[in-house]
């Protein structure tokens, strides 16, 4: 009986069939389909000959680039697995993930190099450090490791049954969650996105979402499912993307909704740099029909797809041939985030676990061919979430009497903001620790830019003045700028029920619209 297929036998079958295709494209490199199977097997043979094997890890502490692609393709490949380090986070946050992760070799590009100086000492079980871009010291140069596996082949290869990325999303108690995603969940993901992009092997995705998150790499395998181009951007920067798209003949885009509608407003109106772009996709956060009404007239030649999920479970999307706007049930599809994915069931449930009927809101629980396996070294977190095969998002969504799946609310007290998930918890902590704030709640309040900002609402310690800024400040200093404050509301008490609990409701009902 044949072997299962695997994200490896992907990269050595595009390999032969668009060997000239470029797999990857980034800051004016270009690595073919051909070349991507060659540098990610003599990474993979480097590693071996320093005594790595199939299932060791290894750690990314990069923004997107190609060198991050081939560190990806070679655990695909070999069977390492490869765990992401989100560059935006504050060391410390850098620190847990990296020690719960506990990688053998850290990869790391020069602009972090302080960071992992610092984090060094408190690494004691990384044996090699590898600087993807330039010399650095206490680091073998990422070229030198690739020279040392030249002309040599895969020492051992991935199988369906391995575990190919640990992707961490940080828990509402701020301790790191290392997701655990297998060879055969993101290949099945990699063909779902593959059949609902439409995507083949002229096709050019451009990404700017982080490789670091399961977003980008699950379109980059959804492109590469049938030999196509990914073209990666450091960060986003409109004018440069829009530059990009028509030197490069991008046709498809991925985005977070912010991002989409900055885009269409730097293009304008008939932006010959938008005529190519046959595939708009969109996920990450919720999405305002205005700014998706103001995207589509700026593409009208393309298809627009939403895709819902979580690092844990891709789970529905709203394919082009619901995104119309002729009637109210057109413009009222477009709200919703579609139908489920093949292999996936959804449910709604009650709190006492009963399925709900359509038009009533309840928890979205999901069953999948590409769930996540549980959470790296949190059997606790595991057992909470996958219940009976089924994950638990946490998510507060409905079903209409078409079958289609409403998204009412994120996760309880998560902020959404620029596409990064911001945890109110974690950042009521820090600005608690400030010496001027008595009590503290945080919330999430509407941006137009950002989709939510983050505010915090503070009872002074009596006779002490809280300094908005000095308060972001503070914040800033001790976990990533983009979780600080950026407005900060001075009350006299915050409300509360009965239990004694924060009722955020109440707060984000009160400040929604200021």
């Amino acid at each position: 009986m044949p072997s299962e297929l695997t994200l490896g036998d992907i990269i050595g079958d595009n390999a032969v069939r668009f060997p000239d295709v470029p797999a990857y494209i980034a800051d004016g490199e270009i690595r073919t389909h051909s070349q991507l199977l060659r540098r990610a097997t003599e990474l993979a043979a480097a590693l071996g000959e320093r005594g790595l094997r199939r299932q060791d890890r290894v750690a990314v502490l990069s923004r997107n680039g190609i060198r991050f692609g081939e560190v990806l393709a070679m655990g695909q490949l070999s069977g390492i697995v490869v765990a992401t380090v989100n560059y935006r986070l504050a060391v410390p946050e850098m620190g847990s993930i990296l020690r719960d992760a506990a990688p053998r070799v850290l990869f790391f590009e020069s602009e972090y190099l302080a960071a992992v100086e610092e984090l060094r000492p408190g690494l004691t079980g990384v044996d090699l450090y590898v600087c993807l871009d330039a010399p650095a010291p206490g680091a073998v140069e990422y070229r030198e490791l690739l020279a040392a596996g030249a002309d040599r082949e895969l020492p051992f290869s991935a199988v369906a049954a391995d575990t190919a990325c640990l992707i961490y999303t940080t828990g509402t108690t701020g301790r790191p969650k290392g997701c655990i995603l297998g060879q055969r969940e993101l290949r099945r993901m990699g063909a779902v996105l593959n059949g609902e992009m439409r995507s083949g092997s002229s096709d050019r995705a451009m990404l700017v979402m982080p490789m670091l998150h399961i977003g980008a790499i699950a379109i980059a395998l959804g492109v590469h499912a049938r030999g196509g181009t990914a073209v990666l951007h450091r960060q986003f920067e409109p004018a440069a993307m829009l530059a990009t798209a028509a030197a490069d003949g991008i046709t498809i885009l991925h985005l977070a909704p912010t991002m989409l509608q900055t885009l269409v407003d730097v293009a304008g109106p008939d932006s010959p740099a938008l005529a190519g772009i046959r595939t708009v996709v969109y996920s990450a956060a919720p999405v305002t029909s205005t700014i998706l009404r103001a995207a589509m007239a700026a593409m009208p030649n393309a298809g627009f797809l939403n895709l819902y999920g979580q690092t844990e479970v891709i789970t529905s999307g709203l394919p082009r041939e619901l995104h119309r706007t002729a009637t109210e049930d057109d413009r009222r599809r477009l709200t919703s985030v579609g139908h489920p994915f093949p292999d996936t069931e959804v449910r709604i449930v009650d709190g006492d676990g009963r399925e709900c009927p359509p038009g009533q809101p309840g928890e979205i629980v999901v069953r999948s061919a590409v769930m996540f396996r549980g959470y790296w070294n949190n059997d606790r977190a595991t057992a909470e979430t996958i219940r009976d095969g089924w994950c638990h998002t946490g998510d507060v969504g409905m079903f209409d009497t078409e079958g289609l799946l409403y998204l009412v609310d994120r996760k309880k007290d998560v902020i959404i903001s620029g596409g990064e998930n911001v945890y109110s918890v974690q950042v009521e902590e820090v600005v608690a620790s400030h010496p001027a704030v008595a009590e503290c709640a945080v919330i999430g309040i509407p941006d137009q830019r950002w989709g939510e900002s983050v505010c915090a609402v503070v009872v002074p310690v009596e006779g002490a003045t809280v300094d908005a800024d000095d308060l972001r400040d503070h914040v800033a200093a001790r976990i990533a700028r983009y979780k600080a404050p950026r407005r900060t509301i001075v009350v006299d008490e915050l409300p509360k029920l009965p239990t004694g609990k924060l009722d955020k409701k109440v707060l984000r009902a009160r400040y929604a619209g200021t």
